[in-house]
């Protein structure tokens, strides 16, 4: 018998919403809201009536009865750390969620609104693969300065899925293999999942790790400092270098990399230098990520928007193909990632994680 499962995904001005049978999408929209709109709401949880109506009225006008759903599962949010997997929308889950223990932000209404349409319908809700997965060793925590321990952000609900579907074109379980994933998008992330655990990875939002097309990365430190206290910026200003206007966005004034891949055809000597700085900065970490796998390391996935430029996988290849056979997994699927983190529940593949 076939489930048919509703997935939530909402952003800051839209709400992607997708119902699948099994694993077929039936039918995906992007409902945008306007600024103005969600301008009205005080906090994100106040748009939650405003989200849950919209949603329910396109189910309607997709002629999709409610009742036929026998499951739903929304985007998770910012939680506190916790390993990956299937979580079902708790009420110590779902306080947290609303609290924003982490901070406020539109993924924490995707659990919220799973809970509550799957309780009025009477299905199961649940959340997959929050940016807040978190599967660090101890080790791997340690900064050098103690009052700043190395944190878990990172892409993990895409790092998962693309990893299990390499397990599963290849006929092996994702816990028996060392794979090194490199996320591309907005923000890069490269992860070591050693034998089903994200053991090491960069923190993407707070500057670590190799430059992206909206974010800085790792920077001099001393230098960083005496920008932090020349009088000359504010804090947020500060952060909005690290986090929005770094890498391409600093240096080229675009943060869409198929624009840079233009000036580089077009013959501009800085486009090309950090196009190159580029991959050669995600190279030397997923070299970092092949030493924590001890150099055992089954594949290499490329996946993310920038995964879909053909000069990505011929550059990486030539870093990093002495570590392994890469594999190239474009895009990021996020509604099919999060039907399929249900569907593994539902069916008994998995056992539901506890928060």
């Amino acid at each position: 018998m076939s489930i048919k499962t509703l997935v939530i995904n909402p952003g800051s001005t839209s709400t992607k919403v997708g119902v699948f049978e099994d694993e077929t999408l039936l039918f995906e929209e992007t409902l945008r809201h306007p600024t103005e709109e969600i301008a009205k709401y005080a906090s994100v949880i106040d748009q939650k009536d405003f989200r849950k109506e919209i949603i329910l009225d396109f189910l309607k006008e997709k002629n999709c009865d409610p009742h036929s759903l026998d499951v739903i599962v929304g985007r998770g949010g910012l939680l506190k750390p916790i390993p990956g997997g299937t979580y079902a929308v708790s009420d110590a889950l779902l306080a947290d969620l609303k609290k924003g223990v982490q901070g406020q932000h539109a993924s924490n209404l995707g659990g919220i609104l799973a809970r509550e349409i799957g309780d009025k319908l009477g299905v199961p809700s649940y959340i997959v693969d929050p940016v807040v997965v978190d599967e660090l060793t101890d080790k791997a925590r340690l900064s050098g300065m103690p009052e700043l321990p190395r944190r878990s952000i990172f892409h993990a609900l895409n790092q998962k899925a693309v990893a299990r579907r390499y397990a599963k074109e290849h006929d092996a379980r994702y816990e028996d293999l060392n794979l090194i994933v490199i996320h591309m998008g907005g923000g890069v992330s490269v992860g070591a999942h050693d034998h089903g655990q994200v053991v090491d990875v960069n923190n993407i939002l707070d500057g670590e790790g190799c430059f992206s097309p909206e974010r800085s990365g790792t920077v001099p430190v001393g230098d960083l400092v005496k920008m932090c206290f020349s009088g000359k910026y504010t804090q947020q200003e500060i952060y909005k270098k690290i986090c929005g206007n770094g890498g391409f966005n600093a240096y080229l004034h675009t943060n869409d990399a198929r624009v840079v891949e233009k000036m580089v055809k077009e013959g501009s000597a800085e486009a090309k230098l950090v196009q190159d700085a580029f991959y050669y900065q995600i190279a030397k970490d997923a070299g970092a990520m092949a030493a924590v796998l001890c150099g055992k390391v089954d594949q290499i996935i490329l996946t993310g928007g920038i995964a879909y430029d053909p000069y990505t996988y011929e550059m990486l290849e030539k870093y990093l193909g002495f570590i392994a056979p890469i594999t190239v997994y474009p895009g990021e699927d996020e509604l099919l990632a999060l039907c399929q983190g249900a569907l593994r529940v539902v069916t008994g593949e998995e056992q539901a994680k506890e928060y």
